[in-house]
């Protein structure tokens, strides 16, 4: 989250009448992310998260929002967007597609334990057979063709080391989505970018517990076990060195397959789906480091994480066996 376009309070007001939440009571601008202009809107009727797209265009937008709205209609905790007397979620402000959906309530845990990372993990199932007859149908936009697409554009920033690495892993890839036991994996709307900031906690009367998935404008439909990958390589690492923390990565998996059995052919291909998920968030955060926008809070993060954890990946893969 960032700020490229400027709302004044009028602005935003003018919306959220159109939306019948309240009255406007205060706006503040979301320091953080790296894709879109957001601000906390808060009303006479709740909390709420006013976004404006930056990237994406008001044809790839509903695949999105009406994505959020039919998880919150099977029960996920996810943020609802809210709509106008017509039934419409999209909206535009400043000339740019907005929406306007609930604040989830509880914190962020960047320090997460084998707890939270098997509450991920179990909601992270229950999304995906929620999603399962989500009728719209859109790809993941930062896949396979993006990374053939991006890679040429960011290998004259880095030296010839990483350059090597970054050619490939493409290559290794590229090879494998070719495979029979790659396409068969099961596919659906993934969320694509589940990470610890994109997770809220609270504290309930058992202990901690999980009380949304949130910013979902990279999902699309892909392999389901590309997202496993993702939350991985994420909440379940040594964040300076990229190492897998084995313990928290048994407790996620063991979560997940408790609500979505995985098959014997996913469970063979999670280190491909891993790397996969590295090299993804490697390119990107190269591509926004070197090729940034303005943005009035933008702080881009550091690619050489998701170097040292493609590495990782690469050097230690690591297979999930049931108890």
């Amino acid at each position: 989250m960032a700020v490229y376009t400027e709302v004044s309070f009028d602005e935003a007001a003018a919306l959220v009448e159109r939306l019948s939440i309240g009255e406007l009571t205060a706006l503040q601008p979301i320091k953080g992310g790296i894709e879109n202009t957001n601000y906390f809107a808060d009303t006479t009727h709740g909390r709420y998260v006013l976004t404006l797209f930056e990237r994406l265009t008001h044809a790839q937008l509903p695949f999105y929002l009406r994505l959020m709205q039919h998880l919150a209609r099977r029960g996920l905790r996810v943020p609802g967007p809210q709509a106008d007397a017509a039934g419409e979620i999209l909206h535009t402000l400043k000339g740019k597609p907005a929406a306007v959906v609930e604040r989830l309530r509880g914190r962020h845990d960047l320090a997460p334990d084998a707890a939270h990372c098997a509450l991920v993990g179990q909601a992270l199932a229950r999304m995906h057979l929620a999603a399962a007859d989500f009728p719209l149908v859109q790809p993941n936009l930062r896949g396979l063709a993006w990374w053939e697409e991006t890679v040429p554009v960011v290998r004259p920033f880095v030296g010839p080391e990483q350059a090597a690495l970054l050619d490939d892993e493409l290559a290794f890839q590229r090879q494998f989505a070719a495979t029979p036991a790659c396409r068969s994996l099961p596919a659906g709307p993934i969320h694509a970018d589940l990470f610890r900031d994109n997770v809220m906690f609270d504290d309930g009367p058992a202990g901690i517990e999980l009380t949304g998935l949130m910013d979902f404008y990279f999902a699309g439909v892909d392999t389901l076990l590309f997202d496993i990958g993702v939350c991985l390589n994420d909440w379940c690492i040594d964040l300076a060195s990229g190492r897998l923390d084995e313990t928290r990565a048994q407790a996620f998996v063991a979560a997940y397959d408790g609500v979505r059995q995985l098959g014997g052919g996913e469970l063979r291909a999670l280190p491909a789906l891993m790397r996969a998920a590295a090299l993804r968030f490697w390119v990107s955060r190269l591509w926004d480091l070197h090729l940034p926008r303005d943005a009035e809070l933008l702080v881009p993060h550091d690619p050489g994480h998701f170097e040292r954890v493609l590495r990782a990946r690469r050097e230690a893969p690591w297979h999930y066996v049931r108890a």
